[in-house]
């Protein structure tokens, strides 16, 4: 049962400007959702020279390993936050990340780095709640441009981000980009306990349903586990059969466990309802694909030039921030556009046509990626495109599921978006090593294996975009129930 929740005073109702206070929370809520994309921009430009560093072949779990972690944790920390209150989770969460970010920069052996890269990993969860408590404490006209401006925050703070990374890395190696993920995690941390309001948006508070949590999270990293090792162990080995065997068996346990319990983890009334099902599978395919695109990005434009041995580009992180400049703001221009079209507009259609132009865009850039003209161009066309996606999805959750279930709601797609993150980031790192070269325990790639690699996106970003056909038709903005706790 749902504890009474606070209907907001007539006079926010129609509010259509951020003011003062709208600001500052949104600020709070921006850094807590741009988190991700920062640690993934800054590690993505650091992993080159991390590889190089460490001398391993292995460098996928640099960046997967936090994911894997987030991916397990995110049904506790949702349910957590519906029955504790959300400012009070996205805390905890952003304070364990602060600790993993510190041992990750502290470390002197790539098995320290990725242990502290698994602990930061957990703020990863924080995102899917910060959605749910913009939904609470903005008024309606509001909901839409706050949502969309969170989830334009990749584009945002791939403006300025890869500048700043640039110069970290340039300057102070990989050990800066890792010291300053301690550096940005507690300056997220003070400005969210300073001015994030805790809604009082509430689920009555029962036993946590620890067997459920474990056998989700657990079979979802199981199946992404296997397939990050499918290639070392052999598609047709036992212990890749055993891994995936294990978590669909894991999966189809709690699908069983949730029908049983008398407070489950996710209903499975909310999961079978086609409104919400179809919007899961479709948003998180496509964002999964699109976040997986700077496996490509971040190798092809960092790895040396080596004849016979790397066909990276060879460029410093400072040069590759200037190509990508426009696209990041390409990306934040759409984000925003749809953000307000959405309003108006069914944002089936916003996720339909994004999804269109990113097939697009990666389908040419498999063709033409050898310099910063031809990147430029189809960046553009996927920027367009990534800007749309991105920003519909927190719009689709918001029209699918009732305020109660916004947090279940975030979750859920974030856990089917992180599994098909690392699953398609999996495999383009398998794609991608086919035809390329072992020197001295470092992985180097071949011009085919980059081509490979962005045909792998752009299939998946084509699966996503058909997905889109199973959603019924999907609420406007201006239709749904919002601001609770303005």
């Amino acid at each position: 049962m749902l504890d009474k929740t606070i209907s907001p005073p007539p006079a926010e109702e129609t509010t259509t400007r951020f003011g003062a206070r709208h600001v500052l929370v949104l600020l709070a809520l921006f850094l807590t959702v741009a988190l991700n994309p920062i640690v993934g921009l800054v590690s993505g430009n650091a992993q080159a020279e991390i590889a190089i560093h460490f001398h391993t072949t292995e460098l996928a779990w640099f960046t997967l390993t936090g994911a894997l972690v987030g991916t397990f944790m995110l049904p506790f920390v949702v349910k957590a936050a519906g029955m504790y209150g959300k400012k009070r989770v996205i805390v905890i969460v952003t304070a364990l990340g602060l600790v993993g970010d510190l041992i990750a920069a502290l470390a002197t052996s790539y098995d320290i780095l990725l242990l502290g890269r698994g602990i930061a990993g957990i703020y990863g969860a924080a995102a899917a709640v910060a959605y749910a408590a913009a939904r609470d404490v903005f008024p309606r006209p509001l909901v839409g441009p706050a949502s969309a401006l969170l989830a334009g925050s990749v584009g945002i703070v791939g403006v300025g981000g890869p500048f700043l990374s640039g110069w970290l890395i340039d300057t102070w190696g990989f050990r800066g980009a890792l010291w300053f993920m301690v550096v940005a995690t507690a300056v997220s941390l003070v400005i969210l306990l300073a001015f994030l309001p805790e809604s009082p948006v509430r689920e009555a508070r029962v036993r946590m349903d620890w067997l459920g949590g474990i056998l989700l999270g657990g079979g979802l990293t199981a199946i992404a586990y296997g397939v990050g090792e499918g290639s070392e162990w052999g598609w047709t080995s036992g212990e890749f059969f055993a891994f995936l065997i294990g978590g669909l068996v894991a999966l189809l346990a709690f699908g069983i466990t949730q029908t049983r319990v008398s407070n489950p983890l996710f209903p499975m009334k909310l999961l079978a309802r086609r409104q919400v099902w179809s919007v899961l599978l479709a948003t998180g395919v496509a964002a999964g694909a699109l976040y997986s695109v700077g496996v490509v990005m971040m190798l092809l434009a960092l790895m040396p030039k080596i004849p016979g041995l790397s066909e990276g580009l060879g460029w410093t992180a400072t040069h590759n921030a200037v190509v990508t400049a426009p696209i990041s703001a390409v990306i934040i221009a759409a984000a925003i556009a749809s953000g307000v079209l959405a309003r108006r507009v069914d944002p089936r259609f916003l996720l339909g046509i994004g999804g269109v132009l990113t097939t697009i865009g990666y389908g040419i850039g498999a063709n033409f990626h050898a310099s910063a003209g031809q990147i430029i161009s189809w960046g553009v066309i996927s920027g367009i495109g990534m800007g749309m996606v991105v920003s519909s999805v927190p719009i689709l959750i918001i029209s699918a599921v009732s305020p109660q279930e916004q947090a279940l709601g975030n979750g859920a797609q974030a856990m089917v978006q992180g599994v098909a993150q690392v699953i398609i980031s999996q495999l383009v790192f398998v794609v991608m090593a086919r035809d390329g070269m072992v020197m001295k325990g470092t992985q180097f790639y071949s011009d085919s294996g980059f081509s490979n690699g962005f045909w792998l996106v752009a299939g998946c970003c084509a699966a996503g975009t058909l997905l889109v056909l199973q959603i019924p038709k999907a609420k406007k903005l201006d239709e749904v129930e919002v601001g609770q706790a303005a």
